[in-house]
């Protein structure tokens, strides 16, 4: 399986609190979350969807497993997915295939299919990406995507940006951190003007030389 991001992003790359207000988004005196409520077109919604269905399973971090379990994972939602699946296309997806999560905290996740990956993390997503597949997709868990980079385990990011700079709250890459090129696979733009971007990582970017 490749490995995939799916994220959320501002376009000064916030990534938190894209949907509801809840505890989890509002932390660190966060206050301005449901950015992204309402601002993608039909088109970009099933692209959206296209993407969780082709999954072949899902990896999370601790905080985003604990945004998705209640919600996608719960009674009504997961009754709802498997009465119509077709138009639930996102929680179908979830409840039906495998998770995976990767926390050093929570090690008895009640969500079903949900497995959590404990000693050598980078080992443990090297063997779940050796298996027979297509995708291992990560979506959200902002911690978690820039430990997979830092480890080169990831094979494709895609970026939903939306058209708002937010100034604060935290975002996808911190100020500091290691440095990765990338090469474009796709790119297009929605009719409310979410950009969608696709990129591959392509080793370390190259500089001029000093002097």
């Amino acid at each position: 399986m490749k490995l995939t991001t799916m994220t959320q992003v501002t376009v000064d790359g916030v990534m938190q609190g894209n949907g509801h207000a809840t505890e989890e988004e509002r932390r660190n005196g966060f206050e301005r979350g449901g950015w992204a409520m309402g601002v993608f077109d039909d088109e970009t919604f099933r692209f959206i969807n296209q993407t969780y269905q082709r999954a072949d399973a899902f990896l999370f971090g601790r905080r985003t497993y604990e945004i998705f379990a209640p919600y996608w994972g719960g009674e009504e939602m997961a009754r709802a997915a498997a009465e119509d699946p077709d138009s639930n296309q996102i929680a179908a997806a979830l409840n039906a295939k495998p998770k995976y999560l990767a926390s050093t905290t929570l090690t008895d996740p009640q969500w079903a299919r949900t497995t959590a990956l404990s000693g050598d993390l980078a080992a443990a997503v090297d063997e779940l990406k050796a298996r027979p597949g297509g995708e291992l997709q990560v979506h959200g868990s902002g911690a978690l995507i820039r430990w997979l980079l830092a480890h080169d385990l990831v094979d494709e990011i895609t970026l939903l940006v939306v058209p708002v700079i937010l100034g604060q709250g935290t975002r996808l890459f911190p100020a500091t951190g290691p440095d990765l090129a990338l090469d474009l696979v796709d790119m297009r733009a929605d009719s409310k003007g979410v950009a969608i971007q696709v990129y591959r990582p392509a080793g370390r970017p190259k500089y001029a030389p000093a002097g």
